[in-house]
């Protein structure tokens, strides 16, 4: 078992899952807070990493496009603070996060996880029913139905057409954009039958976001109803939705030297460090000898 509590939330990691629980604080982001608990299974991680800093470091995990409904409409474009997989860690237990990381490496080398995308979704989405207010309007989602009411800042022409009721089966895909300089973000529902092309704030199947600290929140709505559509592999549905977008930083996260056997077409070189490592772990009491005996074979195949 492998633990790190940080005012930011708790990690904690039994070798199958990667437990994640936000913190209390008032500072921890009104995103994190709504997911609430995330049980990211070992399948579904493709790397982590501890980035030490001066005054804290960060832990950061990667999941394997495809896996989370969250990150496939979010598509890298989440702030920092409202990124569920990052964990802010105080300079002082920098050496338990390094634990931590050496403690998933490990566990994803003895299990030969791959880190390529998955034809089918690994985490459930958010829970529902799930209801958030930004922008122009509410959109409520209960798992079956999707509702879009409005404020007094709708525009008069998209107000007129009264509160929206969309059935899921009736949707073809969900948009979530943040907003980014002048220009204003938006969630929006295209529509079997009906597609328009009309700009968000006159489009009433879509909630126009003005920049505002809860419009992160129409993401996790996002999220919800894409893990209730097909994925977009094809391979159906786990409770979930469309492939994951790699967020561009988190994509240039290092697997590890420990993240996984290494593909075919693997250089000679590397080969060899990877044995080197599994040597190194062997003696140290990492490995017991039957998990030192299966890795070690594991790399030889790919000579």
């Amino acid at each position: 078992m492998a633990e790190i509590l940080q005012k930011d939330g708790t990690w904690t990691f039994d070798g199958e899952t990667i437990r994640i629980v936000p913190g209390s604080e008032r500072g921890v982001h009104v995103l994190r807070r709504t997911l609430g608990e995330l049980a990211v299974p070992l399948t579904a991680v493709a790397g982590i990493a501890h980035e030490p800093g001066r005054r804290s470091g960060r832990l950061r995990l990667r999941l394997r496009d495809g896996a989370d409904p969250l990150l496939q409409v979010a598509r890298g474009r989440l702030p920092d603070a409202a990124d569920p997989y990052q964990l802010t860690v105080d300079p002082d237990r920098a050496g338990v996060a390094e634990y931590f990381v050496d403690e998933v490496r490990n566990a994803l080398l003895l299990d030969q996880v791959p880190a390529g995308p998955s034809d089918r979704y690994l985490l459930p989405g958010p829970t529902v029913p799930l209801s958030a207010a930004a922008g122009d309007g509410t959109v409520t989602f209960d798992g079956e139905c999707i509702r879009l009411e409005w404020n007094w800042t709708t525009e008069e022409g998209k107000k007129s057409a009264g509160p929206q009721s969309l059935a899921l089966a009736d949707v073809r895909s969900v948009e979530w954009m943040p907003s980014k300089g002048l220009e204003n973000g938006y969630l929006r529902f295209t529509v079997r039958r009906e597609p328009t092309k009309a700009p968000p704030k006159h489009d009433p199947h879509a909630i126009d976001l003005f920049g505002f600290k809860k419009d992160p929140l129409m993401a996790v709505v996002a999220a919800a109803v894409v893990a209730r559509l097909p994925h977009p592999s094809g391979a159906g549905a786990h409770g979930a939705p469309t492939s994951l977008a790699k967020a561009p930083e988190a994509a240039a996260l290092p697997a590890g030297p420990a993240a996984g056997v290494p593909a075919e077409g693997a250089d000679h070189d590397a080969l060899l460090r990877r044995l080197r490592e599994l040597g190194e772990l062997h003696r140290a009491g990492i490995l017991t000898e039957d998990e030192f005996t299966a890795a070690k074979a594991a790399v030889l195949k790919r000579f």
